[in-house]
């Protein structure tokens, strides 16, 4: 897949990548196929995975010889227009053809339990959480009454064996959404500029989940921090 380097941290040895799908993939320098610099705007190749980009390497090595083989070959007139036309060219690769990222509620829900399944880099804007937690909250409620009505039709509430449906339904769409649930979680505390760790503070009764709101709540820190750049949408 093609894409453009956001950000790159030549001492730490990561950085960010926006691929050709429009989605952000984080890699290291164990990740890159020949150690060279990755400026910002460093179009590349890669191989994407779970979020992470393998494989790296820059193609603008590849593209600069043939390059430099024409202009050899022409008078100095046409190699300026030719440089001058390709270069409007390299700085749009990648953006015409990305599709725009989601900024509506539904959006960031189906976003967070499709591409964002396994997904705990990044950063999730205080919009794209609080989307995800009310289709989350309404397709808990539209599961769980398609459950009450299935077990009142059966009898269940009159047997030994009450809502068995309904238990197993809810249990099951929980258990299918805890990972990006819990991925969404660390992407909004990286977005505050703290560590997704502090995701473990819910395992605390009633104050985990109280820390777990007010972390929720705080606006995005308006500038690139080391888990990313700042989440498009946001006005800074």
């Amino acid at each position: 897949m093609r894409g453009e380097v956001l950000h790159y941290d030549e001492e730490q040895g990561f950085g960010f990548i926006t691929g050709a799908d429009g989605n952000r993939y984080t890699f290291t320098r164990e990740n890159l196929r020949r150690q060279t610099a990755m400026p910002n705007g460093t179009a590349v190749e890669f191989q994407p995975g779970g979020g992470q980009a393998r494989d790296v390497f820059s193609i603008a090595v590849q593209t600069a010889a043939p390059a430099a083989d024409a202009s050899t070959s022409a008078t100095p007139a046409q190699a300026g227009n030719k440089a001058a036309a390709g270069a409007p060219q390299a700085q749009n690769f990648g953006r015409s053809a990305e599709p725009a990222e989601p900024t509506d509620l539904w959006g960031y829900f189906w976003r967070g339990v499709t591409r964002n399944y396994f997904n705990f880099a990044g950063r999730a804007r205080r919009k794209e959480y609080w989307g995800y937690c009310l289709f989350w909250t309404v397709c808990l409620l539209i599961i769980g009454g398609i459950g009450l009505f299935t077990d009142m039709d059966m009898g269940d509430f009159d047997s030994d064996v009450s809502a068995a449906v309904t238990v197993g339904l809810c249990g099951t769409f929980i258990l299918a959404t805890f990972l990006p649930s819990l991925g969404m979680i660390v992407r909004r505390l990286h977005d505050i500029g703290v560590t997704g760790w502090l995701c473990l503070v819910i395992l605390i009764p009633t104050i985990g989940s109280l820390i777990i709101l007010v972390c929720a709540l705080i606006p995005t820190q308006a500038r690139e921090n080391k888990w990313g750049p700042v989440p498009a949408g946001v006005r800074i």
